[in-house]
């Protein structure tokens, strides 16, 4: 084996699991090639977020979504058009008039995420007085930690 090469099970093909029998949530965290891991970093970027969001339940036109989503460039949004639609989470609709006009949706798909994203975000809006909290505490710590003693 090469110097630097780990003999690992979280590498193989098989799903690890943890000491409880329930396969390891972590896993797909440390393959480089793993889809897993290659999905939820599309889904969790702010612009597939912003799109997902304002595609609920209602079609809206590539000017509608630009207009919507501040600071995201032309260019920015029709990647992250064509990466969702690829996903199968956003369909896209050519009309054929002049000039030209395409609509986006979410597919069924991609409405079960904006499902689980709801979610979150409800949950983040329950809990954002506490993690204030914890932010703040943590700094203090920080900050104390950096001071040099005066004894």
């Amino acid at each position: 084996m090469e110097e630097g090469t780990l003999k690992s099970p979280r590498h193989s093909a098989v799903t690890d699991f943890d000491d409880s029998g329930d396969p390891d949530p972590f896993q797909w965290d440390t393959r480089e090639d793993c889809e897993v891991r290659q999905i939820l970093d599309r889904v969790g970027d702010k612009w597939s977020l912003l799109v997902i969001a304002l595609l609920d339940s209602r079609v809206l036109r590539f000017t509608e979504l630009r207009r919507e989503i501040d600071g995201i460039s032309q260019r920015m949004l029709t990647v992250t058009l064509r990466q969702l639609e690829r996903d199968g989470l956003v369909s896209r609709t050519v009309h054929p008039v002049v000039p030209p006009r395409v609509d986006y949706a979410l597919t069924a798909l991609g409405c079960t995420l904006h499902t689980t994203i709801r979610s979150l975000v409800t949950w983040t809006e329950r809990h954002q007085n506490e993690i204030a909290t914890a932010r703040a505490a943590y700094d203090t710590r920080m900050a104390d930690a950096q001071e040099p003693s005066t004894t």
